[in-house]
Formats: C-alpha cells, structure tokens, sequence
C-alpha cells in the first residue's frame, strides 16, 4: 500500500492490522529518518525546491490556488504539517508569506537545510515536532497547510486536527491532501494489475509493515470518504471544497501506485479544503 515504498528496505512483513497513535508515530519518525535521503533522490526533482505540489498528479498551487491568490499570501503566516524537505514553504515564502515548516522526521528537516544551503538563501523557519501536539499558541497563524503530511500516517486524525484548529485564527483557511480513499479497494501497483477492486473499501484496518519481531516500521491509516468530512467537522472547521485532481497529459512518471494509466480512470488524491469558523469550533 505504501506509495513511499523503497527498493533499500529490508523484506518487512506487510499486514492489516491494529496500530495506536504512539506506535504509529514511532514507525512514521524512524520510517522517514531512515529514507529521507532516497526519498529525496527519488522524487526530488518532481518536487522541485521551492514548488508547492499537492500529490503525484502534478496539481501546482501556483495553478490551483487553494490556499486562496498568490498576491493574497504576502504577510499571511503559514504552518505547514509534514513538511517534509520544506518545498511547499519555500514557494510560499517567495510569495511573501511567512512559513513554518514542521515535521516529525529529522532526516526530512536535515534535506530542507541541504536545500536552502544549496540555494544560497536563508531558510525557513524549521521545527521537528509531532503533528498530534503543536508547540504553537492559541491563533498563531493565518493559513495552514498539508501534502500528503502526517494525516494518513496517524491514529487519531481528529486530535490532529483539532490541534491544527486551535493554532489557526477564526476564518483562517487549511487545506490538505491524502490518498484518494478509493484507493484502499485497489492493489497498489501503477499498471493494469492495479485496476481491480482487491479489498473492501470499508475495511479501515491500517496497513503496517512490520520486522521480524512485529515491531511496526511502517503504518498508514484508512479512512473513507465520509469518515474524512466526518472528522474535518469534528474537529471545527466547515469544508468548503474537496478537490479530486485529475491527471494531467504531461505527467508520465509513475510514483508507486499512481500512474498516468490509474490516473484516467480513477482518483489517486483527494484534497480538502477547510475554513476555521469561529462559530464552529469544538
């Protein structure tokens, strides 16, 4: 199921099973320090260092504007969960906005310096931290974003996204993108295999790789359509658009199990987009 997967892996064992928040985190933290640097070679020039893409479909915030006008962004500051190498913040920043960059991984936040070094300009402001425990005050930003960062990989969503509540202002926006939940039915693989239905879409057992010993090194959380709503108003926000990309002609690279031959026929990424209403909060 992992669209993450790496050929440097050892064989872990791949289940469906029962996986807490803390065990979850703990897989998720070592999972990402141990592959950020193949992770980076892999898929980093199709990131870009200062590209905002919401998932493997190529979808450009430049082009979306999701987060609302680019001439909007100056001045805005902006917390980015799962930030990874810090992309996403870097295209924020030359926007004029002032970005924090958060991520469980070390390794991924280690790439985010690499990146800013190599580019010869100051980097944005770093913080390692879980996503489930902001270490932020009460309304401290304007915007907050996601792509593909910490949400499928946790237990509890909805603490996730409370958190993400209380740091964002009333009528601040967040918007984030996962794995299409329809995905879940289909096997992960990028050709033909991959186009009939192998599992319920209703089974939200969480997919874990785990070593010999059954430690998970490696989790990530199913939830259907209906549960992610369920959990975005849950937790006090009110969901003013989910965007399902479609695949563009250009992109033809695969990256796991998405491909431009899914990409036609079936949704790879569902993106949310949420707005804090004061009225609203939980």
């Amino acid at each position: 199921m992992s669209q993450y997967a790496n050929a440097n892996d050892s064989e872990p064992e791949a289940t469906r099973r029962t996986a807490s928040d803390a065990e979850s985190s703990r897989a998720s933290r070592g999972w990402w320090d141990r592959n950020a640097d193949d992770y980076q070679r892999e898929h980093g020039a199709f990131l870009g260092d200062d590209r905002f893409v919401w998932g493997p479909e190529g979808l450009d915030e430049a082009d979306a504007a999701l987060l609302g006008p680019a001439a909007d962004l100056k001045g805005r500051r902006v917390l980015e969960i799962g930030a990874g190498a810090a992309q996403c913040s870097r295209w924020l920043a030359a926007q004029g906005a002032l970005p924090v960059a958060l991520d469980l991984s070390h390794r991924q936040l280690q790439h985010a310096l690499r990146i800013a070094a190599e580019a010869g300009g100051a980097p944005v402001e770093l913080v390692e931290a879980d996503a489930g425990a902001l270490p932020f005050r009460d309304g401290s930003f304007d915007l907050v974003c996601s792509a593909y960062g910490a949400l499928p990989f946790v237990a509890d969503p909805v603490r996730v996204l409370r958190e993400v509540r209380r740091v964002l202002r009333p009528g601040g926006r967040f918007v984030f993108s996962v794995t299409h939940p329809l995905r879940w039915a289909f096997p992960d693989e990028p050709g033909p295999e991959g186009l009939s239905v192998a599992a319920s879409y209703f089974d939200r057992t969480p997919y874990v790789e785990q070593d010999e010993s059954g430690r998970a090194v490696y989790v990530e959380h199913h939830r259907t359509l209906g549960d992610r709503v369920r959990d975005v108003v849950a937790a006090g926000f009110r969901l003013v658009d989910l965007v399902e990309p479609e695949w563009p002609d250009w992109n033809t690279q695969e990256w796991g199990g998405w491909s431009p031959l899914r990409g036609h026929l079936i949704p790879g990424t569902a993106i949310f987009v949420c707005t804090a209403d004061a009225a609203q909060r939980p």
